[in-house]
């Protein structure tokens, strides 16, 4: 009995070690998110230093460039993080093709207030499932915030296929705000992607989504793909870069961006 109360002690003393030595893994970059969550006593701050998107319509082409889109991650217990994120800055230009007319707005964005709960393996290895909910409150104005509340569940799994390969899926539903603002509607979307461990510091990503947003003003389906890379400058540091494109009209034609993510 002795010898098993002194193996208990030890256990419960070496797991929050052996929490917080496990690997770094932000959610960035790529469509969907990662279902590990940071370690106790841990933050995480991941920021896209610039994005850009391109949606070239026939009537209309709209350039849009946010500056430190931010998500901060803070380890709560083994295996639930808190997540606050907000776009500090938002650039939208618009011109109509017909009379070319130029319309320019900067913006603050909304913030976004959620947690992640990994519901199997933390550190995400091997079969990994999280549940995410979040809120968005209405901080930020058309055309780069809401203007509204709106609410989700995103639900990331990952599945090691290999030492060097790994399966991921990024299901989401949102209670998204209508494009006028004065209420929600149904958006649900699918991202499936692989990664592909390139060597101990470079991953790289592909993936494919399809997003439904059932918006009164317009209900539109799109249609991405993806391709990122992700260096692992340090254990603590990770420096990514990547490009969607979109494969339908309803589409965005183009999105670049690069990031950084640190944990302290």
């Amino acid at each position: 009995m002795t010898r098993w109360l002194a193996a208990s002690v030890l256990v419960f003393v070496a797991s929050p070690a052996l929490a917080e030595d496990r690997d770094y893994c932000p959610t960035r970059p790529g469509l969907g998110t990662t279902p590990c969550t940071i370690a106790p006593k841990h933050v995480s701050v991941e920021m896209a230093l610039a994005d850009w998107t391109l949606d070239d319509q026939p009537d209309q082409r709209t350039d849009t460039v946010l500056v430190g889109d931010t998500i901060v991650r803070v380890g709560l217990t083994d295996s639930i993080e808190a997540q606050l994120g907000w776009t500090p800055y938002g650039h939208v230009r618009m011109r109509d093709k017909t009379t070319q007319a130029v319309d320019m707005a900067g913006r603050v964005g909304d913030v976004t207030l959620g947690m992640k709960a990994n519901l199997l393996h933390p550190d995400g290895s091997g079969l990994s499932i999280a549940l995410q909910p979040f809120v968005s409150v209405p901080v930020g104005r058309a055309p780069v915030g809401a203007g509204n509340w709106g609410a989700g569940v995103v639900v990331p799994v990952t599945y090691d296929l290999s030492e060097t390969l790994n399966l991921a899926t990024t299901s989401e539903i949102d209670a998204a705000v209508d494009s006028a603002g004065g209420g929600r509607h149904l958006a649900y979307s699918e991202v499936i992607g692989l990664g592909v461990r390139l060597s101990k510091a470079l991953t790289a990503t592909i993936e494919g989504a399809v997003l439904r947003d059932e918006d009164p003003g317009g209900k539109t389906t799109q249609d991405l793909a993806s391709a990122s890379l992700a260096w692992a400058a340090k254990d603590d540091l990770q420096v990514d870069l990547g490009a969607v494109a979109g494969l339908n009209r309803a589409a965005p034609d183009v999105e670049l961006y690069f990031g950084v993510s640190r944990r302290f």
